[in-house]
């Protein structure tokens, strides 16, 4: 019982040391030629692989100092909070605003991963979908997929609908942000008449252009379009009936 103690703490030395080994210098450490050995050695404690270098490299949990995605590097070995490739790119993902084209998120995560999004697909853990002659990697929810795919297409397009609203080099990345919430909270009705109102800014073609940036169809544009020159607009109540300020013929009554 004493040798299992002091071996398990010569890791956990080693890797104080250089905060990351390979399995070839946690044999040298434990004084063994078995990689079972060490498997059941690291095995008492929390400990994780990296997911770039083919899983070549070892830490323990409370040494990585994780960024913001979940990622940690050192000596340009790659490590995940959520663990493997295949569970960081789904995650990834999943939470992106606007989906991922690969080689965003092999800019991200430093390491190829093709191979990986197309398993995750074929899984159906994530989804895809053809946009500007590329494939974006979205969510394998439906309505979370639609709002990744209406953000996308706001984030790529230039110029912007009807003036500066959304061009990228003018505006704000916060602005860009505020602009894709607000409209994914609106609903249907609104989402038609928001469009057909960018398509009366930019005038000729607008309902075209708004249909494949929003990620709408063309009749659906030109239907808000219509209503709105033509102000066949139900406009329905925001206030419960009576609420408000009373009106002043009333007031003087009393």
């Amino acid at each position: 019982m004493k040798t299992e103690q002091y071996t398990t703490r010569r890791l956990v030395e080693l890797f104080k040391t250089n905060k990351i080994a390979t399995m070839d210098e946690l044999k040298a450490a434990l004084s063994s030629r078995a990689d079972a050995t060490v498997f059941r050695k690291l095995a008492t404690l929390a400990y994780r692989s990296s997911y770039s270098h083919r899983g070549r490299y070892y830490t323990l949990e409370g040494i990585p100092d994780y960024d913001q995605l979940g990622l940690w590097s050192f000596r340009e070995v790659w490590f995940s909070s959520r663990g493997t490739l295949l569970a960081t790119a789904e995650a990834l993902v999943e939470e992106a605003e606007a989906g991922y084209f690969a080689a965003e998120l092999e800019s991200l995560l430093h390491v190829e991963v093709k191979g990986c999004l197309l398993k995750l697909v074929r899984e159906q853990r994530i989804a895809r979908e053809k946009l500007f002659g590329r494939y974006l990697y979205c969510s394998a929810t439906a309505s979370r997929r639609k709002d990744q795919i209406v953000a996308r297409r706001l984030w790529e397009a230039e110029p912007s609908l009807g003036g500066p609203l959304i061009e990228p080099e003018v505006m704000p990345d916060e602005l860009k942000a505020a602009i894709i919430l607000f409209f994914t909270l609106l609903d249907e009705k609104q989402r038609r008449l928001y469009a057909g109102l960018e398509a009366l800014k930019i005038g000729h073609g607008g309902d075209r252009r708004v249909a494949e940036l929003l990620g709408l169809d063309v009749g659906t544009v030109a239907r808000g379009r219509e209503e709105l020159l033509a102000q066949d607009v139900e406009v329905e109540r925001t206030r419960r009936s009576g609420a408000g300020r009373k009106r002043l013929e009333k007031k003087r009554r009393r």
